[in-house]
């Protein structure tokens, strides 16, 4: 190519849903996503990171067998899209290699025989989270993820040893730069090599975990990532739930300037091209070597450009407002959590409270309204229109609806033990997560629990009663956030001329667990916006009692809610798996010991005086 020539190149993003452990299933995707990219003309096509394997594949990848298996789909994967007649498309996707060396040090491994005490570490081969370009049957070049996250819910240094080589690939005249993830979050990381190496073109393939507001983060990061490479920048991102992460998809195209060349939808398998033009006069010098701590690596597949065609405009989806980005979470967590797992339907508790009435219009949502089970179980203390907003809310959705009073089953127990306060209160919620146990057992359902983030936070809930349960959808949601939800989603139906889901009077009424007579939360917790706002300062962004005074929350308030959010510690150890939507959510996120003498306390007037 002569040094005014300018090349094109029609690139595609396949923003995909796999399914940890599907070797098999995943490289199909990965074939039928590829004739799809090559139809539409595209000469390169994205896939996410670990495509291969799914993301996070957890302690899967400390199984050599596995990793063994992951290496041998790849090739097999290169010949059968050669032999399907994509050969001629690039096809860069994320799996799990094995090579030699060290891997990382085992976490409390039970010694194997022949091990010699002192041995650090004697498993063989080094685990790799890595991508792959794919051409002509062939794997041409291997790229290992430089930079390991190691906070929040990922664990990757347990896992993976970090490369040290960054392969660039000549394609039709065009350099191209692999990179994975985390390379992108890190300034002069790989990108930044890149940017010294001299190329034409960054490819990133992608989990980022979805949680409130990160499209927001995504593009400008992207947009320093490109200027430190002087090149564009492919984001490629998973889409779909795992266990408790949800991925939102979101993948970008953005040029070296900065420009948003494309993006793609949110929460939805798709498929992104973006049409690009490069002037390899623009790179001043093309270097390979070492540059800083990497090793910059050169492989030629073509020199000659693609015959030029007429470029089409990207499209660019438009972020969604808060509250519906929230919703696309919560749906599509349960349904990939309960489709993966082969479980047919969904069974809960459907009290006329506004937590179930959420539950119950995000599972319709997920699942059709057929695969849903709802069961009203009142005792003696519910009030008439718990019954009658229960039977609202399940009209509207048309889901299944039964009624079982549970009031002479807590007689029967009353007659057997003698039980008071609280232990009596919590005996009615027990009655009914043993029914619901039951029908889930009898029928093949999966309990869902109801219960929210604000009592999940201070142990408003009850063990073996309505915490019990296979999944909790929103388990993540602050109480204020259910209320902002249920009003939303009942405008939404409204705006499509659709039947609103949510009862009003579920969401207007107090909150209640009508364990008792009269009973509201109100009684025994501060209102949910102060709640709420602790909760957040505390869990999310973990201040301490000196920086949540100073943010203005009153100190009566603080010292209370820090008091119940660390004793009920044992009790989220025991919890159901839900869809991670905050900064920080229980579960991988908030990992803090059951056994614990540590409590913040109000600061003194000294330290005061030092903040």
């Amino acid at each position: 190519m002569s040094g005014d020539e300018v090349a094109q190149l029609r690139v595609a993003l396949a923003q995909v849903d796999t399914r940890v452990g599907d070797l098999a299933g995943n490289a199909e995707l990965v074939k039928g996503w590829t004739a799809r990219a090559a139809e539409a003309g595209a000469h390169l096509v994205v896939f996410p990171e670990m495509t291969l394997t799914g993301y996070p594949a957890e302690d899967l990848v400390l199984r050599e067998s596995f990793a063994r298996a992951s290496e041998q789909t790849l090739v097999e994967l290169a010949a059968d899209l050669a032999d399907a007649g994509l050969g001629a498309t690039a096809v860069v996707v994320g799996y799990l290699a094995h090579t030699t060396g060290t891997g990382p040090a085992p976490v409390d491994r039970v010694p194997a025989d022949g091990d010699r005490p002192g041995d650090a570490n004697p498993r063989k081969g080094a685990p790799r989270n890595a991508a792959a370009l794919l051409h002509g049957g062939e794997v041409v070049a291997r790229y290992y993820k430089r930079h390991l996250p190691n906070y929040g819910v990922f664990d990757e240094a347990r896992y993976f040893v970090p490369g040290t080589e960054l392969p660039v690939v000549r394609f039709h005249g065009v350099d191209v730069a692999l990179t994975v993830c985390e390379d992108l979050w890190v300034e002069g990381g790989p990108c930044g090599v890149a940017g010294q190496a001299g190329v034409d073109l960054v490819v990133s393939p992608n989990a980022s975990p979805y949680e409130r507001a990160k499209d927001d983060l995504r593009l400008p990061l992207v947009r320093r990532r490109a200027a430190e490479a002087h090149a564009p920048v492919l984001y490629c991102n998973q889409v779909g739930g795992q266990d408790e992460l949800v991925f939102d998809g979101d993948s970008l195209a953005v040029a070296a300037d900065g420009r948003l060349l494309a993006r793609a939808p949110q929460f939805v398998e798709h498929l992104l091209s973006v049409d690009l033009a490069v002037d390899p006069a623009a790179v001043p010098h093309r270097r390979d070597g070492r540059i800083g701590p990497m090793t910059v690596t050169r492989h030629v597949l073509s020199e000659d450009p693609v015959p030029a065609f007429d470029p089409r405009p990207g499209t660019v989806a438009e972020p969604l407002v808060d509250c519906e980005e929230v919703w696309r979470a919560l749906v599509l967590g349960l349904r990939d959590f309960i489709d993966k797992n082969g479980m047919p339907s969904v069974v809960f508790g459907l009290s006329g409270g506004i937590d179930s009435a959420l539950v119950a219009a995000l599972s319709v949502d997920a699942l059709g309204a057929d695969r849903v089970y709802a069961v009203a179980l009142p005792s003696e203390y519910s009030s008439e229109h718990s019954l009658s907003d229960a039977a609202d809310s399940a009209e509207r959705l048309g889901l299944h609806y039964s009624v079982v009073p549970i009031a002479p089953m807590v007689e029967a127990y009353r007659g057997s033990v003698q039980l008071s306060g609280v232990a009596a209160e919590n005996l009615q919620a027990r009655v009914r997560g043993t029914l619901l146990m039951g029908l889930s057992n009898q029928h093949g359902h999966l309990l869902l629990a109801t219960s929210n983030k604000s009592e999940v936070a201070v142990g408003y809930s009850t063990l073996y009663g309505d915490a019990a349960g296979g999944f909790a959808p929103i388990k993540d949601v602050p109480k204020t956030l259910v209320w902002a939800l249920s009003r939303w989603r009942n405008e939404h139906a409204r705006a499509r001329g659709e039947t609103e889901p949510i009862p009003q009077n579920s969401i207007d009424k107090p909150p209640s667990a009508e364990l008792a007579p009269g009973q509201q939360d109100s009684d025994s917790l501060p209102s949910y916006e102060e709640l709420d706002a602790v909760v957040a300062d505390y869990v999310d962004r973990d201040l301490g009692m000196a920086e949540l005074l100073e943010r203005g929350h009153d100190p009566e308030v603080v010292a209370r809610v820090l008091r119940l959010v660390d004793t009920a510690e044992f009790k989220r150890r025991q919890s159901a798996p839900g869809t991670k939507i905050s900064l920080k959510a229980f579960g991988r996120d908030r990992r803090l010991p059951i056994t614990n003498r540590w409590r913040e306390s109000l600061p003194s007037v000294r330290e005061g005086a030092q903040a």
